[in-house]
């Protein structure tokens, strides 16, 4: 039951184990890796100190400083390296838009104010900005241009990609990309003052010209 229940966190609108997009799919990739990765070395250390405590000879076979070689060493490096080599790999893959071929970017800029976010489409000619609403086309590659007009906030959606800070006098960029049309949560990562907890939004991904129709009817209203 216990582990049906932490199953079960893994799951929902803002859950970062459940991706909808590659961005959101690498970074989950590395959590499973580091997950399974510091298991194998708990395991290795366990077991060496249970064959210890279990069985003395074990541990008089060694001398002191062989200990330190072989178990404090030679025993965890290869499995650090492995992790981290494949955690710069995954960091690469995430710079570069989570794509092989992401030279079709949509340019969205979100600007976080207390205690909203309002987007807008510099690209689109007469799109209009929405509060609280962020359209984008599914299967494409999206490079939000995160702002603040106030204090620190941070643009995060679980299952479409990392974080990115908003900061004041300063724009950073990040990129996602929701591989199926539907709606993903998102929130604000960084305490930002009383307003914070309702500071979320809702990233609707559209197929075929339904991104264009949607940004349109804003624009109309």
């Amino acid at each position: 039951m216990g582990l049906l229940s932490l199953l079960g966190g893994c799951s929902g609108e803002l859950s970062a184990l459940d991706p909808a997009g590659p961005s959101a799919a690498s970074i989950a990739d590395l959590w499973w890796v580091m997950l399974w990765g510091s298991c194998a070395l708990f395991t290795l250390v366990l077991g060496l100190f249970l064959a210890v405590w279990f069985v003395p000879d074990f541990g008089r076979r060694l001398r002191p400083d062989r200990w330190i070689l072989w178990g404090g060493l030679a025993l965890p490096l290869p499995v650090l390296i492995a992790l981290t080599l494949y955690a710069f790999n995954q960091g690469e893959f995430l710079l570069k838009g989570a794509a092989k071929d992401a030279e079709n970017v949509l340019e969205v800029r979100a600007t976080g104010r207390m205690w909203q976010w309002e987007f807008s489409y510099p690209t689109l000619p007469g799109s209009a900005a929405e509060p609280g609403v962020l359209h984008i086309p599914a299967g494409r590659t999206i490079e939000i241009v995160a702002e603040s007009e106030d204090v620190i906030h941070s643009f995060w959606v679980p299952r479409l990609g990392g974080k990115i800070d908003a900061v004041p006098g300063h724009a950073n960029r990040l990129r996602i990309r929701a591989d199926k049309p539907g709606r993903y949560g998102g929130i604000c990562s960084e305490y930002c003052g009383t307003g914070h907890a309702g500071m979320r939004f809702e990233v609707r991904a559209h197929d075929g010209n339904g991104f264009v129709r949607a940004v349109s009817a804003e624009t109309s209203q």
